[in-house]
């Protein structure tokens, strides 16, 4: 059933791009307000991708609103439906290719970027009730236009993501698929400043690269607080905290579930870390876990997620690996924190450099290991004091069960 309702999402934006490209004449394909609009969005996304692949994330389950859509809606304005199609086509493929890295599952980011082809056309749909050119209708009528556009392009694509998340989580109840009604304020917003992004490249595009700035702004004004609550981190080393690595790894077994894929695990410890605070002082072993923590996430995956458990212990999340892949990440972890060269300030205020540095790892893989998270985090835990009890700086992986 859901593979059906996604297949006629699919086809449905197919056909209304063939039938729109049909009907619109050759020159009206030469836009250089679609080479603006695909510059924005290209770089908007860029600049915010960090943000981005931390709520995608922490989104799992629910939908996904993202202000893409001032460049999207700003489209449906000025630009005929076959190049709005292309505008969404690279807005999309950019962020599977950025942002997510190409992990996300690529069959649902074509159903994402088809819901919002036919929001689109149905937008343009309605505009088309008040006049040819919808930027041309001044003054009540026009902002009725606009506004009722505005909802059309947010219920259409709005009502498909909820029913594909229905039908795909029956389990969770069905109010968990609407998300939160603050992430429809982020919509809103990228309808409004599409609107304003559309008048003013029709009349002033020079001015666009100032408002790419306002967008960057409000951006960051909408999703900063989101970002800081799901991002949770641990003050010392800039990592994620044991209480966020826990809940995204929950979320990553499932998923995993769904898709029949697998997860990785690994848990790491400095061994031999109270001697540098015995020798040099707590503020230097903080310098070395700032160290350590950089050097973790420089030797895993962008999408990988690196997090401090307390002390001198640290966990890995690595989605989509097998065990040889697990181990290879890591023992080039463990290769990459002995070859630290760490300058400290000592008790006496003298630089030292601290090196020789080396660390015990344990290992283990869903759904080989174990079939749950805790179960999992036991295996690679006890894999970490095998690695301990054979005699410290190695890697140890879970037995499979």
């Amino acid at each position: 059933m859901v593979l059906a309702y996604v297949v006629t999402v699919d086809v449905s934006a197919s056909l209304v791009t063939l039938a729109t490209a049909w009907r619109t004449p050759a020159e009206a394909f030469v836009s250089p307000l679609f080479l603006l609009l695909a510059a924005g969005a290209v770089l908007h996304l860029e600049a915010a991708q960090g943000i981005e692949r931390i709520r995608e994330i922490s989104r799992e389950g629910s939908p996904h609103a993202h202000m893409q859509s001032v460049w999207l809606f700003a489209g449906v304005l000025v630009l005929p439906m076959p190049l709005l199609v292309a505008l969404i086509t690279i807005s999309y493929l950019h962020a599977w290719l950025r942002v997510y890295k190409r992990r996300a599952v690529l069959f649902r980011k074509v159903f994402s970027a088809a819901t919002v082809v036919l929001a689109c056309a149905a937008a343009q749909l309605v505009l088309g009730f008040f006049s040819d050119q919808p930027l041309d209708v001044d003054g009540p009528l026009g902002l009725l236009a606009l506004a009722s556009a505005g909802l059309a392009y947010w219920l259409v694509n709005y009502a498909l993501v909820v029913g594909a998340i229905v039908m795909t989580n029956r389990d969770q109840p069905a109010r968990a698929a609407l998300g939160n009604a603050s992430d429809q304020l982020i919509i809103l917003a990228s309808i409004g400043l599409g609107s304003v992004l559309a008048i003013m490249m029709s009349n002033r595009p020079w001015l666009t690269p100032m408002l790419l700035l306002t967008v960057l702004a409000l951006h960051m004004g909408l999703l900063l607080p989101q970002f800081r609550v799901a991002a949770r981190t641990d003050s010392k080393t800039g990592l994620v905290d044991a209480t966020f690595w826990h809940d995204v790894a929950g979320r990553e077994i499932e998923r995993a579930r769904r898709l029949l894929s697998t997860v990785g695990v690994l848990i790491l410890d400095l061994d031999h870390f109270k001697q540098i605070n015995d020798t040099y002082g707590h503020l230097a072993g903080d310098r070395v876990l700032r160290a350590v923590a950089d050097a973790l996430k420089h030797s895993v995956r962008s999408y990988d997620l690196v997090g401090r458990f307390g002390g001198e212990e640290f966990a890995v999340l690595l989605p989509g690996v097998s065990t040889d892949e697990v181990r290879a990440t890591a023992e080039r972890i463990r290769f990459e924190i002995a070859s630290l060269h760490i300058v400290v300030d000592d008790r006496l205020g003298h630089d030292q450099v601290v090196s020789g540095l080396t660390a015990s790892v344990g290992a283990a893989v869903f759904p080989d290991t174990a079939t749950e998270l805790s179960p999992l985090l036991l295996a690679a835990d006890e894999a970490l004091y095998q690695a301990k009890n054979n005699g410290r700086d190695r890697v140890a992986t879970a037995r499979v069960h």
